[in-house]
């Protein structure tokens, strides 16, 4: 199947473009961004989130970008297989409205009609319409071929698991036991989980309020402030959102005030705090004096509307946790989170376009990167200190090879043993694989600062 020849775009005449067209036209360009463009899916979402004003329409918006973005490289090539030739660079968002209308029908499973009617429409609202036959072949096609199609793309790893290929390879190489329920579980939606306040209110609070505004949810044993709800939400319609009685975030990174015990009085330092999830649950847990800081001096509103939100306080700075001398003020630190930048491989469930922007020629600046932060905060950490290094990666070389090159010939330092709640054994951490205990991928490595 060809398209059809290239000649001038034509705006469609329709004086209004129904709903559902609009709708997946105004998604159908934010995929083009993030796919074809390296938009961040978040961001692309926010600047179409103000256009669509019924709660239902955003639903539909997010979660087409979501799953069309987590199956791209399998329904892209569905494309591929049906068409003779690709689509010229003029059709892109026509290609990406294509795939989004792939993920509704095999993903969320919306009715084929509406979906095969409204996207075509949608070709003509992007301003394409020569084009709108074409869309409606290649529906209707896959519709009618749909087990056969899916069946030829299984024999490539690629489509089998909407992975980009160093991925795959990584993952087999360094989980291989586990690398088929690792791949599995990036292609399901995670579960939306919170952090209670403990400043403002308790878990258990929070779960009555919940249950009486008819929202389902629980609370998970070992996590003493996750609350997961049975369904996602909108988080700011949520009672307790506006009095900052809880905040979003996964049970995973809500074990890193677990692990590091902050007490009254310490002296603490979040070195890549943005946007400041773990800064706050330490704040929560004590009445620490905690420096937040991040490299980025753009991300730092953020941290500060999450801490005001919160009703807590913290010293917010931009500095570059690899050259302390221009920040850090000579009075150790009893803590010392790094949260250290890394390739995000342990949440591709929740930021599928990880998949699309990741690229393995990025390991090893990062690994680089991770060692230079680890050498530098040492020296601030207080004799009998702790500092607590976690990324969201999968991958052994940023997390247990750091670890073993920063600990190597350093006779004041001592890993401290982790049991198996988190995770699995790794150098001298622990590697929590994602959706295991319902949670995101997360390493782990507690050292202690020898007096």
């Amino acid at each position: 199947m060809s398209p059809p020849p290239q000649g001038p775009s034509r705006r469609a005449r329709t004086p209004a473009v129904p709903p559902g067209a609009a709708l997946r036209a105004d998604a159908a360009r934010a995929l083009a961004r993030v796919a074809l463009d390296g938009a961040s899916l978040r961001g692309a979402l926010a600047e179409a989130n103000p256009r669509v004003a019924d709660p239902r329409d955003r639903a539909l918006l997010a979660a087409s970008l979501f799953e069309s973005s987590r199956w791209w490289l399998r329904f892209d090539a569905v494309l591929a297989h049906m068409l003779d030739k690709p689509l010229p660079p003029k059709a892109r968002e026509v290609r990406a409205l294509l795939v989004l209308a792939i993920a509704q029908l095999a993903v969320l499973g919306l009715p084929d009609y509406a979906v095969v009617a409204a996207s075509v429409e949608a070709v003509r609202a992007l301003g394409q319409p020569q084009y709108a036959g074409l869309a409606n072949a290649l529906l209707r096609r896959f519709l009618r071929e749909r087990a056969a199609i899916e069946a030829e793309l299984d024999r490539d790893p690629v489509s089998r698991h909407a992975h980009p290929r160093w991925l795959i390879d990584a993952i087999e190489r360094d989980w291989p036991e586990q690398a088929a329920a690792i791949l599995a579980a990036d292609n399901r939606e995670a579960p939306l989980t919170l952090r209670a306040n403990r400043r403002r209110t308790t878990r258990e609070t929070l779960l009555a309020r919940f249950a009486d505004a008819g929202i389902a949810a629980q609370g998970p044993e070992g996590l003493a402030d996750a609350i997961v709800l049975a369904q996602s939400a909108d988080v700011t319609r949520l009672p307790g959102y506006a009095e900052g009685a809880f905040s979003v975030q996964d049970g995973a990174a809500q074990r890193v005030a677990d692990l590091l015990e902050p007490a009254a009085g310490m002296r603490v330092l979040d070195a890549c705090a943005a946007p400041g999830g773990k800064s706050a649950h330490l704040l929560e847990r004590a009445d620490v004096d905690l420096l937040a800081l991040d490299a980025d001096a753009a991300r730092l509103p953020r941290v500060r509307e999450n801490l005001e939100r919160l009703g807590l306080a913290a010293t917010i700075a931009a500095g570059d946790a690899s050259e302390p001398a221009a920040w850090w003020d000579g009075r150790p630190f009893q803590r010392i989170l790094v949260d250290a930048p890394c390739s995000a491989t342990g949440i591709v469930r929740r930021q599928p376009d990880i998949k699309l922007h990741r690229r393995g020629a990025d390991i090893a600046p990062l690994v680089a990167s991770q060692g230079r932060i680890l050498a530098a905060l040492w020296p601030l950490l207080a004799p009998g200190g702790r500092l607590l290094y976690a990324t969201c990666s999968l991958l052994r070389a940023e997390n247990e090879a750091v670890l073993a090159e920063f600990l190597r010939g350093r006779d004041d330092a001592r890993a401290m043993p982790l049991d198996e709640g988190y995770g699995h054994a790794a150098g001298a951490g622990r590697q929590n694989l994602p959706g295991e205990g319902g949670m995101d991928g997360f390493y782990y490595a507690l050292v202690e600062k020898i007096a």
